[in-house]
């Protein structure tokens, strides 16, 4: 197998499309091909389209509610220490009671949730990453007007640039091109 791998220097090969249902239909066929390190890149959102590339349901909300619980439990805590540390009795209230300090538990659960949610998305999308080979490709800069792309990974396990050629060409695919980092600076 003449696979080419990210240390050779090719990142991958991206194939063009003219029409949302043209990618939507090409995503099916690279998904059921069995590619898993690849993405697709639209000018605009396009319905249904993370269905047809296989994608699974994001991790985000795992992080977002592991923030909430994080900070139920630290205004829970921090009510409770205070009131155990300084004592004080006004009005007849209890030392420790959920009801009178919900305000600060109910802020911090959103607080450190939100901060779960930015972290999640940090982590899951891998995130900062400063610079993309992607950014090099002259006729990448497209898809942000009126392009659609498809580009397989060279870091894919099943990647072999003859059969990836031939599946984006049997796709439908136009202007199938090797992306290599540096090579076609804009």
């Amino acid at each position: 197998m003449s696979a080419a791998r990210p240390q050779d220097g090719v990142f991958g090969i991206a194939a063009t499309f003219w029409t949302a249902p043209d990618i939507y239909h090409a995503c099916e066929k690279v998904r059921d091909a069995g590619y898993r390190r690849w993405d697709s890149y639209c000018p605009f959102p396009v319905h249904g389209l993370h269905h047809a590339m296989g994608l699974k349901r994001s991790r985000v909300p795992f992080f977002t509610f592991i923030g909430g619980m994080l900070g139920f439990l630290t205004g829970l805590t921090i009510v409770w220490y205070m009131n155990m540390d300084y004592p004080l009795v006004v009005g007849g209230k209890p030392y420790f009671s959920p009801v009178f300090p919900f305000p600060i538990f109910y802020e911090l659960t959103i607080l450190l949730a939100a901060f779960g949610t930015l972290g999640g998305m940090f982590i899951t999308n891998r995130l900062p990453r400063h610079n993309h080979p992607l950014f090099d490709y002259q006729p990448f800069l497209q898809t942000s007007d009126d392009r659609f792309m498809i580009v397989i990974e060279s870091s894919d396990p099943a990647f072999d640039p003859d059969r990836v050629r031939a599946l984006l060409e049997e796709a439908g695919g136009e202007e199938i091109t090797v992306v290599a980092p540096g090579a076609q600076a804009a």
